[in-house]
């Protein structure tokens, strides 16, 4: 384990990008081998990782473009990283576009966009519904060396606290369901679980039985 000296909560720059394709690779995949990213984008992983830093830096803001991140940097060095929205502004609604954009930026055929869709498409299914005003949590990783650090600890309260600036009132987070480790953090800080969300047709395509929705009132 890497012990910084210098840590700091950041906004993301355009610099940090690679790093929260990652992030969302990672966070993706939870527990697991595989998630949602790997379904869509299909190929190897740096393909992905590809796709990724295009879908992060599209023109306009949705729910995977770099500018909701946070970032936690570790003696200038980029360790951590979450996002965090309003839904009515930065849902998944407005993700296809932008994966449209990006699909686009790496030379990918409409056949290959609508083959990544179908691929992809059960974790629909078990993804909680949220209130317009709910600032959404979404994309949490830290780097292996800077694990249990509590960088993630911070990166939420600053999290949270950016939410309460932009009016909300409640905050919401999902997890894979066997994800117990991020889910005691999650609940570390205040997040209560309000339902569990199960498909067949999920747990087939990620081996997963589900996700669960947590909540916390800010």
């Amino acid at each position: 384990m890497t012990t910084g000296t210098d840590v700091k909560i950041i906004e993301a720059r355009l610099e940090h990008v690679p790093f929260i394709a990652w992030v969302m690779l990672t966070a993706a995949r939870s527990h697991l081998p595989i998630g949602m990213w790997d379904l869509f984008r299909g190929g190897t992983e740096e393909e992905t990782l590809r796709f990724l830093e295009a879908l992060a830096t599209t023109g306009e803001s949705h729910w995977a473009h770099y500018s909701l991140f946070l970032v936690a940097t570790v003696d200038g060095r980029p360790a951590s990283a979450l996002a965090g929205y309003l839904d009515a502004e930065n849902g998944t609604h407005t993700l296809i576009a932008a994966v449209q954009q990006a699909n686009a930026a790496v030379s990918r055929s409409e056949d290959d966009l609508a083959e990544g869709w179908i691929r992809a498409a059960s974790i629909a299914k078990v993804s909680p519904e949220h209130e317009p005003s709910t600032w959404t949590v979404e994309h949490v990783a830290t780097a292996a060396e800077f694990r249990r650090q509590g960088l993630v600890d911070r990166l939420l309260a600053a999290a949270l606290e950016r939410g309460r600036t932009r009016g909300a009132t409640v905050a919401d987070i999902g997890v894979l369901i066997g994800n117990d480790r991020a889910q005691r953090a999650y609940e570390k800080a205040g997040f209560r679980v309000i339902d569990e969300l199960l498909d067949p047709e999920f747990e087939a395509a990620y081996k997963c039985p589900g996700v669960r929705g947590l909540r916390q009132a800010i």
